[in-house]
């Protein structure tokens, strides 16, 4: 394995971590976790948990792809957006959140890594 991909495999491991981690940590304390939703899709009428197991559900599918590393940019992309809207949806917890926006760097990183073919 050359440095570039060993860069590119490391790169997919910390943000597909950074998708794996929050739903199995749900599991466990989904009241905790919920409170991340915005304050508008906490008036949904739908149960916060069940919403909150649900996005899990989309998170390791992130994770499942991001890994596999087929066609990267697509969920590179929508890890980006994720991660920054959950950024800007919690500013007021950017004490804890700061990270987030590294994480979404190294999602976007992939995006813009030069496919095998362009480089």
């Amino acid at each position: 394995m050359n440095r570039q991909s060993a860069a590119h495999l490391a790169l997919r491991l910390g943000v597909a971590f950074a998708f794996f981690y929050p739903p199995i940590a749900a599991l466990s304390d989904p009241t905790s976790w919920a409170a991340y939703f915005p304050s508008f899709v906490h008036m949904l009428p739908i149960n916060a948990t069940i919403l909150l197991h649900a996005f899990g559900i989309v998170e390791v599918i992130i994770a499942l792809w991001i890994l596999s590393g087929w066609r990267i940019r697509i969920p590179a992309v929508i890890a980006t957006l994720v991660l920054l809207a959950i950024v800007v949806f919690n500013a007021n917890q950017f004490a804890v959140l700061f990270r987030d926006l590294s994480i979404a760097a190294m999602a976007l990183a992939l995006a813009l890594w030069p496919s095998p073919a362009s480089a």
